[in-house]
């Protein structure tokens, strides 16, 4: 009985962590977005562009909103991204984090996107938050 219990306990640990997702970065389909070259560019390339902000919105909820929040709306498990400053200053920090990711004493916060999605995607994530942007 007792045996039965623990292999109980054990496997419900282990489904909760499954449940949790598949924290593999989820490729992105920007063919549709124009080419902007291998060099990252400092300032998004895709600003007001329809297109670009509705591959932003899917690229986001596939790979950022089980931190950042659906609709990016943060939980508070990371920071809330509708706050994030907009146009070129905004865009600094992004690329930034996006790029490089974010770690303190040795701990992950955020992983590095850059080199697994790419900067048309990352603008292209860019350019859909900047659509959801509050200042309240």
């Amino acid at each position: 009985m007792l045996a039965a219990a623990t292999l109980l306990a054990v496997t419900s640990v282990g489904t909760r962590l499954a449940a949790h997702g598949d924290v593999t970065p989820q490729p992105v389909d920007t063919s549709a977005l124009p080419d902007i070259g291998d060099k990252w560019v400092t300032h998004n390339p895709y600003r007001g562009n329809a297109k670009a902000a509705e591959i932003g919105k899917s690229a986001f909820g596939q790979n950022c909103a089980r931190c950042h929040g659906l609709d990016a709306i943060s939980g508070g498990i990371a920071p809330d991204l509708r706050y994030l400053e907009l146009g070129d200053s905004g865009d600094e920090w992004f690329v930034q984090r996006f790029q490089h990711g974010s770690s303190r004493d040795g701990k992950v916060y955020m992983p590095p996107f850059g080199e697994a999605l790419g900067q048309k995607a990352g603008w292209a994530i860019r350019s859909w938050l900047e659509t959801r942007h509050t200042d309240d």
